[in-house]
């Protein structure tokens, strides 16, 4: 006979750490972040490059908060990692548990068995944030989240282009009763006819779908990825832009990044 053999299932991780959600509809929230590494994905805006590739070694805050972190290798095991978020959760402390990145859903099947597990074990609620463009992986998942936040990537800012990817994830978000909301990165040369798009998009889903526009935080000149920088928009475009997209969708609020104010991770 042969002998079957099973495989842990591993996860290549950038950090494990305890923080102040600085975006979108959890904004001021306490929550445990995973940081997933790999994104495939290359936006013009990205704060977070350091993410695109697996890392040999990821980072793991040993008391929550205190930045005291301690340095394990890639990739992670999944009992290792539930050992370590389980780790973090400090009695009434946390509100959710945010799967960050990169994009954590280039590792949906390793979420598949990581996350009703660390539900059951901490009882904390579960936000995806995503590029939203990976709708056939959001769906081996769904039964597990609690809440998502989806990017909508401009083309005039990111430099990508997902419309049709966008409207499947959004739909599938909205059809499995989750709690979501679209964020959406605007900068000086954000064309307004793709944000009248996007509010249409939100709209043939749910009206109801919360937009947040965030306005760009620029790059250091020695972490942009083009030659023309990316800066951040007057505030009589962003007036602009709101009342446009208000047109369409009901709920359309301006929140820049809050953990950038406040100094966090």
């Amino acid at each position: 006979m042969i002998s079957k053999t099973t495989i842990t299932p591993t996860a290549r991780l950038v950090e494990v750490f305890s923080a102040i959600q600085g975006e979108g509809l959890n904004v001021g929230t306490r929550q445990i972040f995973v940081r997933f590494a790999l994104c495939d994905l290359r936006c013009h805006f990205c704060d977070s490059a350091n993410t695109w590739n697996a890392p040999a070694t990821c980072r793991i805050e040993r008391s929550p908060g205190l930045r005291d972190f301690e340095i394990h290798s890639n990739p992670v095991s999944l009992p290792i990692l539930i050992e370590l978020v389980e780790r973090q959760n400090l009695p009434c402390l946390h509100d959710s548990i945010s799967l960050t990145g990169g994009e954590p859903l280039l590792h949906a099947s390793f979420l598949t068995q990581f996350l009703p597990q660390i539900r059951a074990i901490t009882g904390l609620p579960i936000y995806l944030e995503t590029g939203g463009h990976r709708p056939e992986q959001l769906a081996m998942i769904l039964p597990y989240l609690d809440s998502v936040g989806m990017d909508l990537k401009l083309p005039s800012v990111s430099g990508e282009s997902h419309w049709q990817e966008h409207a499947k994830f959004l739909q599938l978000c909205h059809d499995s009763l989750l709690n979501v909301f679209v964020k959406i990165i605007v900068s000086q040369e954000t064309d307004p006819g793709e944000l009248e798009r996007s509010a249409l998009l939100v709209a043939a889903v749910s009206q109801d779908i919360p937009v947040f526009l965030q306005p760009v935080t620029p790059l250091p000149a020695s972490e942009q990825f083009t030659q023309i920088p990316i800066m951040a928009p007057s505030p009589e475009q962003v007036l602009m832009w709101q009342s446009l997209m208000k047109r369409f969708v009901k709920q359309v609020r301006v929140i820049p990044q809050t953990h950038k104010m406040l100094n966090q991770l």
